[in-house]
């Protein structure tokens, strides 16, 4: 049975009001319906937790060959990972995931530790700093480039890279037209990076060591390359500075951890569901399906709203309340299904990093007041002043 009459908003998802503070605009939204048409976008929300999981767990219906909200960035991203279904996604998605294993990352842990670990020393004893520049971004910027294994020409520019390369996923508004030739840049760059441009030993030189056995075809190595810088730390910054933000304002929950650190992974998985890192993602609808009663036809695009799906009182009673203990491992921030975030894991070691260091080195961070980041596809902060650090 379908609905007779269509939910619409005038709703931008990419002004700065809505990226500022998104909830209350996903609030209104999903009280409307599970499903509403965004005229200014020219896609369809989907609003409620339910029907975005459903949806990212059909990847035949609601393909990711489109998934950036502009046709320009569609077609460039073609032939990767990101906008592939299997089965071309499968081999793919093995050679992205091939160094990010389990086994993998357990070998990664001490060293992401001991990074953490002496990046949160030495700001504990400066006293003041910036929890996003000298923290959320520096941690994410040293392990990225090691695994991939980039030089220093190349990793000055990795973390402008990486935020262009999500502002172009956007429409094409101003973020998204001045973020083209810097996302440019990089793609040109993964287009003709060398094994040997890359320190022996790296994630990056296993990738051409799987072109030349055959395992991927050998044009894709700098496709593969370009997802790791595009998409290997801008989100995982996002969650780190969210982490921090959220365990600032909220210290009876850092308390929480503090005296139980068995807590860590719960408290990150809460700062995932209650702070998104990535505002939507798009969808191409290559069937005509019926979602929660609409009609939803062939060709029509559909925007995933990650943060109002983590924020659905139908699926996690008293969403809007920040709890360590809720341990929200079903949250939709690393989406679900075969495109689900390859590189989990490894964002979680290094939160995982930050936050025991500072439970700690730690009793109480005061920070002022956060600036928050305007990007067309991440939700997190460009400043967080930490004003002082009560000592453990």
């Amino acid at each position: 049975m379908t609905v007779e009459t269509i939910a619409t908003s005038d709703i931008d998802l990419f002004t700065d009001e809505v990226l500022a503070d998104p909830y209350p605009h996903f609030a209104k939204l999903r009280e409307q319906a599970a499903v509403v048409r965004l005229e200014k976008n020219g896609v369809w929300a989907l609003t409620r937790y339910g029907e975005i999981r459903d949806a990212l767990a059909n990847w035949e219906v609601f393909s990711s060959n489109y998934l950036a909200f502009n046709d320009a960035m569609n077609e460039a991203l073609q032939g990767t990972s990101l906008t592939t279904d299997p089965p071309e996604h499968t081999a793919l998605r093995a050679a992205l995931t091939e160094n990010l294993t389990p086994r993998a990352l357990r070998g990664m842990k001490a060293d992401i530790d001991a990074k953490a670990d002496a990046m949160v020393a030495r700001l504990v004893e400066q006293g003041s700093f910036d929890a996003i520049d000298d923290l959320a971004r520096a941690l994410p910027l040293q392990v990225v480039a090691d695994l991939i294994g980039v030089q220093d020409d190349i990793r000055a520019k990795i973390l402008g890279w990486g935020e262009a390369a999500f502002n172009v996923l956007g429409p094409m508004n101003q973020r998204t037209i001045d973020s083209f030739p810097i996302a440019g840049e990089m793609f040109e760059w993964s287009l003709q990076v060398k094994a040997s441009d890359l320190a022996e030993g790296s994630m990056g030189r296993a990738i051409f060591d799987a072109g030349e056995r055959g395992d991927i075809p050998l044009e894709s190595c700098g496709h593969i390359i370009h997802q790791y810088v595009a998409a290997g730390m801008d989100s995982t910054i996002a969650a780190i500075g969210n982490a921090i933000h959220q365990l600032a304002t909220h210290p009876d929950q850092f308390d929480l951890i503090r005296e139980d650190p068995s807590l860590i992974p719960s408290a990150f998985n809460e700062v995932l569901r209650y702070e998104s890192p990535v505002h939507a993602f798009a969808r191409l609808v290559k069937q005509d399906v019926v979602v929660a009663g609409q009609l939803i036809p062939a060709g029509d695009r559909i925007a995933v709203l990650y943060g109002s799906g983590n924020r659905d009182h139908r699926h996690y009673e008293d969403p809007d309340t920040f709890d360590v203990r809720r341990n929200p491992i079903d949250h939709l921030s690393f989406g679900y299904g075969v495109h689900g975030c390859a590189g989990q894991g490894l964002a979680r070691l290094e939160a995982y990093g930050v936050i025991a260091a500072l439970a700690r080195r730690v009793k109480r961070i005061h920070v002022g007041e956060g600036e928050r980041h305007m990007n067309n596809m991440m939700m997190a902060l460009g400043k967080l002043p930490v004003l002082e650090v009560e000592r453990a």
